[in-house]
């Protein structure tokens, strides 16, 4: 099932300035804070030099550009994450899916690598990897998509042929070319698939329910498919 939805409501579902979710995504972890807030002291640093070099007279500007440059450790994440919603909000068209999974598989991703020396005085390449699930989800139409995001305790409950609703983009008015999905909400289990939280959910999730609610929002049951071979859906249990 895909129903277009207006503007405004894509503008609702996607808002402009980031949410709470969407701030604490892009604030990550300790080295993401101290990253940023090098970055703040380096531009403070910058101004004070470029006004004690060049002289400048321009008293309230450059305090206001110092005062922003300290405090970017905070308003960053905002500012990442606004932009990063900005990209979605391009699209001019969007729709409401829902569908079921037809296969799920999990893959190890290289996040980076790092050089070591081992205690025989060896030089090593050593990997970071990361776990991630990854979900086709399709229609009775033949629509298929798919998504990755890091592998999380509670995707063990995720398995083929359970509902699942997504916000699909496209710059096409009959949404026949899908361009790009949000995270993908799976309501029996209350799951949220996603790398990052593109939707305001309390408002997506009132919009799931009152299709749901709707006769026309049902839609029928499809089996999922088997696939050869089999893709990994090995977990680790540490």
């Amino acid at each position: 099932m895909l129903v277009p939805l207006t503007r405004q409501k894509f503008e609702q579902l996607i808002p402009l300035i980031a949410t709470g979710p969407q701030y604490k995504y892009y604030w990550g972890k300790f080295p993401d804070l101290l990253q940023r807030f090098l970055i703040s002291v380096v531009s403070v640093a910058i101004v004070v030099i470029m006004k004690l070099i060049f002289k400048l007279d321009f008293g309230p500007i450059i305090f206001l550009l110092a005062l922003i440059g300290a405090f970017y450790w905070l308003w960053g994440p905002v500012f990442w994450a606004s932009i990063r919603n900005a990209k979605c909000r391009r699209y001019k068209y969007s729709g409401f899916f829902r569908g079921r999974i037809l296969d799920w598989w999990i893959t190890d991703q290289v996040l980076g690598k790092q050089e070591t020396v081992n205690n025989r005085g060896e030089l090593v390449i050593v990997e970071n990897r990361e776990k991630r699930i990854n979900l086709e989800v399709g229609d009775d139409t033949g629509f298929t998509a798919q998504m990755q995001a890091p592998l999380k305790v509670e995707y063990k409950a995720i398995a083929a042929g359970q509902r699942v609703e997504m916000l699909v983009m496209s710059n096409r008015t009959d949404l026949s070319q899908i361009e790009d999905i949000s995270e993908i909400f799976i309501p029996s289990r209350e799951i949220w698939v996603n790398d990052y939280p593109y939707l305001r959910r309390d408002f997506f999730m009132e919009m799931s329910r009152r299709f749901r609610a709707s006769p026309n929002g049902r839609s029928r049951r499809r089996q999922p498919r088997e696939r050869e071979p089999r893709r990994n859906r090995e977990w680790d249990d540490d």
